[in-house]
């Protein structure tokens, strides 16, 4: 089960913050500058701005957010009784600085990268993925040096997490170009594959020129006696292919050709490697280790890579990107607030493409805080309110965990069997939940729907089946210990209200509660009833 130990900042993060300060631009400031920002661009006189969220709702909302679970009863207790005016900042740079920060986040661009997967192997470097964006994370590495690793990465995909997205794609050149430019650009040059984009002005000679990049990286197989995985290699060696077979690319190749449409059996045009947002380039015949070097660097230095990674996180905090969808950017989309994403942009680059940094501002501007509506229709004013967002299945697994008081160790130890994989590992109680309730990241979330799957991964868990019950006098469950435990039965509900909303009941609610216990004649299976409603409400499953 995921805690977060939530003390006072140690010394030691005190001159870390003290010496982050110094480098990067005030938290606090920028913050304010980017609501300033909105207002002037989208508000006037007659738009109605949600109110600031109250301190339980923002509570339980920054926890899923940063640390991908609820906070405990205690935690919200102690949160609501602290008059300090400055408590909801102390709050964030407390989760930024737990463990479970960058396990959270590294959880969710595994799922980004992996959703779009052509090879469904490719799940065998989740695990390594995973291990390696925790620790970059939480060790506050600039998300420059992250995306460098992912465009420069060789190895073991078993070993080395940075292998992910060549891997995903199969080490096809094509698509391999196509998910380097929409995850940390966030545009969509794929569309120019076979010809002129149809929205935007890239041009096919600019996919293709991007994709001469990648054409000596190759994924490979590896079968010893000892081991069976999958490695990405390079090939600096001749070209030994015949025709145009880009996308049967298993071995690397010297240079990329765009095919020629006319003659698809023909070799096509051999193409330079060239970056088409600055225009810079690397002759025919540069090895592969340069080739990358040198993308790497102009991409994390352009402008869009900066903007792709404040949009996307805006997206997840706030609940719509400036720019929709979050991951088809670029110079002919209009943002909603461009002032205000392009100030946001610019002081990202100045912290040094610091995660850490973009979510402390991001986390407190007036646009985060304020209170969730539905999604607005396109006619309305952006960012007006906070929107809900659906849990991501480890989300809602490491939610389900703390509310029941499970380890996620003894959950696992109950499931028998196991055959078949599930992002690497064989299915567990997690990633039951992540086949069910896990989704593609980058698509709008008004898309995501909920579906049978969900509901028979909510029912077909035995351990937490048995926990929602009482259990036996022997064997009580932590629910069969707060019945005992607690004679009031008001003082009951709002436990399991504060252990599953992160908040107290309404006086209608206690209402409903007495009326329906009244009504069942029996308190055990009313309280079993009432905890079991509350896991499967909207509420619950949403972050709001």
């Amino acid at each position: 089960m995921l805690r977060v130990s939530i003390v006072l900042v140690s010394a030691a993060l005190v001159g870390w913050l003290a010496t982050d300060a110094l480098a990067a631009p005030n938290v606090q400031r920028v913050a304010k500058q980017v609501d300033r920002l909105l207002a002037e661009e989208l508000f006037d006189d007659s738009t109605e701005l949600a109110p600031p969220v109250d301190d339980a709702t923002f509570l339980r909302r920054v926890w899923l957010d940063l640390v991908g679970d609820i906070p405990s009863p205690e935690h919200t207790t102690a949160f609501l009784l602290d008059p300090s005016p400055d408590k909801r900042d102390r709050v964030i740079r407390d989760l930024l600085a737990s463990d479970q920060y960058g396990q959270n986040w590294a959880r969710y661009w595994r799922d980004v990268i992996l959703s779009r997967r052509i090879e469904d192997r490719a799940v065998l470097v989740a695990n390594p993925l995973v291990t390696m964006l925790t620790e970059e994370l939480n060790a506050g590495t600039g998300w420059d040096e992250v995306a460098t690793k992912f465009i420069t990465a060789v190895g073991d995909v078993r070993e080395d997490g940075s292998t992910a997205i060549l891997m995903a794609q199969d080490g096809v050149t094509e698509d391999s170009t196509a998910e380097f430019s929409r995850i940390f650009l966030g545009i969509q040059i794929q569309c120019a594959q076979c010809h002129d984009h149809p929205y935007d002005r890239w041009k096919r000679e600019q996919f293709h020129e991007l994709a001469a990049f990648f054409p000596r990286t190759a994924v490979r197989q590896v079968n010893t006696a000892t081991k069976r995985s999958f490695a990405v290699i390079t090939n600096d060696g001749r070209d030994v292919r015949r025709g145009n077979n880009n996308n049967l690319n298993r071995r690397g190749a010297a240079e990329h050709y765009m095919p020629d449409l006319d003659d698809p059996s023909a070799r096509g045009e051999r193409m330079q490697p060239k970056f088409f947002l600055t225009g810079d380039e690397v002759p025919i015949g540069t090895r592969d280790a340069k080739r990358r070097e040198s993308i790497a660097e102009w991409m994390t230095q352009s402008d869009w890579f900066a903007t792709a990674y404040v949009n996307r996180m805006w997206a997840e905090l706030v609940g719509e990107g400036f720019y929709e969808p979050i991951d088809d950017m670029g110079p002919d989309r209009k943002p909603n607030g461009a002032k205000a994403v392009e100030l946001l942009s610019q002081q990202f680059a100045a912290s040094g493409y610091d995660p850490k940094w973009l979510m402390r501002v991001i986390l407190n501007t007036e646009a985060y805080q304020r209170e969730c509506r539905p999604r607005r229709l396109p006619e309305e004013t952006a960012f007006t309110a906070n929107v809900a967002q659906p849990l991501r299945g480890d989300q809602l697994f490491n939610s389900l965990l703390t509310t029941l008081e499970l380890d996620e160790a003894t959950v696992r130890s109950m499931v028998s069997g196991g055959a078949g994989r599930a992002y690497g590992a064989r299915f567990s109680p997690r990633d039951v939940f992540n086949v069910a309730f896990g989704f593609d990241p980058s698509v709008p979330r008004e898309t995501i729907t909920s579906s049978i799957p969900q509901a028979l991964a909510m029912m077909n868990q035995p351990q937490i089946n048995r926990s929602l019950s009482a259990g036996s006098r022997r064997r009580p469950t932590s629910l069969g210990k707060l019945i005992a435990g607690v004679e009031d039965d008001d003082m009951l509900t709002s436990e399991l209200f504060l252990r599953t909303l992160c908040r107290e009941p309404t006086d209608e609610e206690l209402e409903q509660v007495s009326a329906y216990a009244q009504s069942v004649d029996d308190r055990t299976e009313s309280y079993e009833d009432l905890l079991w409603s509350l896991i499967n409400s909207t509420e619950y499953i949403y972050r709001k």
